[in-house]
This record gives structure tokens, sequence and C-alpha cells, in this order.
């Protein structure tokens, strides 16, 4: 099998209300945007992944992505991995793509990626993931309403300038919630960003603190409380903590994450599969967290199809070790919304993702609201390649070149 046929597209779908990530301080997000990939095989068999993305700044993809994937077989994810890593030398961080390829294998094998990766059909928990920081009084309210729609996890956000205001709100959080629910804290200190509010950044002592305090009001774990390649910190870190300290969100791989299971950073590990490496790394991290005794839970704030991909490492995991993060901050980041040109992912009544065992990643786009909300900004086939290569290279370079691909001299 072959990849014959890329396709790129903007998708940017409009939030009814303005949506105020904590991993951005001050920064009014209006639009839910990705970078949409289709890869359609010589047997016809079609896969897709998305891409975060902040707007068009993957306009110029296809041209690279061009002669690393036409003609590649996608069934070969170590090939593709290589591919993809070699791209991201000369442009962008491109293992989200690898995940399309693991749709083409699951709808040519007729099984869930899961099921490929030795996992289950089983319903799973999963914790309601905040995405703002409020006034803890009122995330108090917001919180023991979620508990009665069947959430029994839930994690909150602190982004404040000083370490005895983000004491305070996780004292009253947790004072109001009680055992409504169990709470997690993460503090979005991983990859910090003040593009807009200029937050400060964590050090050990900070972080060595907050963690007794966390403790101390029966927060259950604490996500990224500093620098995400602050090896020796983390390390540190979770050795002197009560309370689990979990991270590795957005790491670039396993030759990242391997170090973190060789210095012991975490209790629990978040590698999103459409950011740190793709699907067949994080698999490598699954299978190490079970060798060490290591929770396992993937970030899954990206977009619906981001969601799936995670979903599908989590079923990989057989131990249920931690819930899946479903984001959700309602109004504005709703799974309307979210999840956008698929149907919405939603929980039942206790909490519950309810298995899908469709073949591939397991969703369908919905291409009357592809067609609403995306955009095609680039195509690319066999035939397109090879007169691109032409017009760009000439005749007799471009013979060469295929002899050189095919292995000849």
């Amino acid at each position: 099998m072959k990849i014959k046929t890329i396709e790129l597209y903007h998708v940017s779908i409009p939030l009814k209300q303005t949506f105020w990530p904590s991993w951005i301080p001050g920064y009014p997000q209006t639009h839910n945007r990705f970078t949409l990939i289709k890869l359609i095989t010589d047997e016809g068999i079609t896969g897709y992944s998305a891409g975060t993305c902040m707007g068009k700044e993957r306009e110029g993809l296809g041209d690279l992505l061009g002669g690393y994937l036409i003609g590649a077989d996608p069934t070969d994810i170590n090939r593709i991995q290589s591919l993809l890593k070699q791209a991201g030398f000369l442009g962008w961080r491109n293992f989200w793509i690898e995940a399309a390829c693991w749709d083409i294998i699951g709808k040519k094998e007729n099984k869930p990626v899961y099921e490929l990766l030795g996992g289950r059909v089983r319903s799973i928990d999963v914790y309601l993931s905040t995405g703002e920081m409020h006034e803890p009084e009122k995330r108090v309210d917001e919180l023991l309403a979620m508990s009665e729609r069947g959430y029994k996890t839930a994690k909150i956000r602190v982004k404040n300038n000083t370490l005895k205001e983000d004491i305070r709100h996780i004292e009253v959080i947790s004072k109001g919630v009680g055992d409504k629910l169990y709470l997690g804290v993460d503090v979005n200190q991983g990859w910090l960003v003040s593009i807009v509010d200029r937050v400060p950044a964590w050090d050990l002592n900070r972080a060595v603190q907050f963690a007794a305090a966390c403790h101390d009001n029966g927060i259950k774990w604490l996500e990224e409380p500093l620098d995400s390649r602050d090896y020796d910190g983390n390390a540190a870190l979770r050795k002197q903590s009560k309370v689990k300290i979990s991270g590795a969100e957005l790491n670039y791989g396993w030759d990242e994450l391997k170090i973190m299971f060789e210095k012991d950073c975490f209790d629990i590990y978040q590698p999103d599969a459409t950011f740190a490496g793709g699907i067949a790394q994080v698999k490598q991290v699954i299978d190490k967290c079970i060798e060490t005794d290591r929770a396992f839970s993937p970030h899954t704030w990206s977009n619906g199809i981001g969601f799936y991909i995670n979903w599908n490492l989590a079923l990989a995991d057989p131990r249920d070790s931690h819930p899946l993060e479903y984001p959700l901050e309602e109004p504005s980041w709703i799974p309307e919304f979210r999840d956008g040109i698929i149907d919405p992912i939603l929980p039942d009544t206790n909490g519950q993702l309810q298995p899908f065992t469709r073949p591939g990643l397991g969703f369908e786009i919905n291409r009357k609201m592809l067609k609403k909300y995306g955009r095609r900004f680039f195509k690319l086939t066999e035939f397109g390649l090879k007169i691109k290569v032409i017009r760009e290279k000439g005749v007799k370079a471009a013979l060469d070149l295929k002899k050189r691909k095919k292995g000849g001299t």
C-alpha cells in the first residue's frame, strides 16, 4: 500500500462565547482552529488526523510533506515515524500526522486502533478538565453542579501571581467541594506562555510549597508544576511531594520521555500523541509506565479528533490507572465547538465514555461541517508531485531522483 494523495485543510470553528485558556493568560480565544490532514492510499482507504494551530501558520506544510509522504507505505509506521522526524528538521513538529496512518491501518484491518495496540472494548472513566481559572467561590458552585451530572473527578487551574493566592484558591475550592469530587490541579508551568499577561515561572521551592498545600487540602495530583524539560527539578519535586506529580503532555516524544523515566520525574505520565511523538512513541510510554508502575493518562486539550487519538491510547493501557481527561468549560469550550466536524463526544450520567467500535481512530468526518468550517489549502497527488519536481528540477534531475528513491544509482 502507498499514499497517493495528500489534502490539507484549515479548520476554524467560531465559539459562541469567548474562551480564556489558563495556559495563555489574558488571551481571548474566539475560535477552535486546527489543521486537518487527509491521506488517501492506492487502495482507496482514507486516513485523517488533526493538529492544533493558532491560525494559518501551516500554510506551506504541503510543499514540505509531499516529497516525504507521497509514495510512502502508511502501514510501515517505523518508516513513517522516521520521515516525519526528518520533515521536522526542516519545518514544524509533524508527529500529529502519524495518527492518519494508524487510521488507515485500522480501516484496512477492520479494527479500532486501540485493538491494534493491544487494548480492548470497554467503558472508561473521564475527569472533568476545566480550562479557565475562575474565582474559587464561583468554581465551587460550578463543580458541585458538575458532580450532579455524574463526574467523579475534576481538574482545576491556578495561575495567580503569588503562591499565597494560589494556595487560597485551592483551599476555598477544596473546602467548598468536600467529598463530592476528587480534585487535581494544573498550574500550566510545563510550557509557560506569556504573550499577553506576564506570569511568573515557578522554581522548585514554590512548587514544593504548593505541592505541600495540595496534600494538606486533599488534592490528588499536581500537574506540570515546573518546566517540562527541567528533568532534575521535576524529579526532586516528586521525591519531596506527598501528592502525585504529573506532566509530559507536550514533550517532543520518546527521546525526552525516556529521560523522565530514567530520572523518575512523574507519578502520572500524560503525553499527547498529537504532540509527543505520535501514537507509536506514546505506546512506548504506556509500556514503560506498566513496567515501572506509573500511571498513564494522556493530555486531550486539542479538538475532537485529537481526543479520539488519545482515547485510543487510554484504551490501549489495560490498567485504567487514571481517568481520561475530558475538556469542558461551559459555556465557551463545549462539545459542539470542541469537536466541530465530528459527532460530539459525550460522557454518560456516570461520568464514563462508552466504547466505540468503528475501525481506525473511531470517528467519522461530518462533510457538511467540514465544508462549513474548513477550507482546503493544499492537494497533491503522485502525478502532481512528478510534475512539480520536473518543473522545479528539470527532467534529468527528476529521473535521477526517481532512481535514487527506488534504490538505483
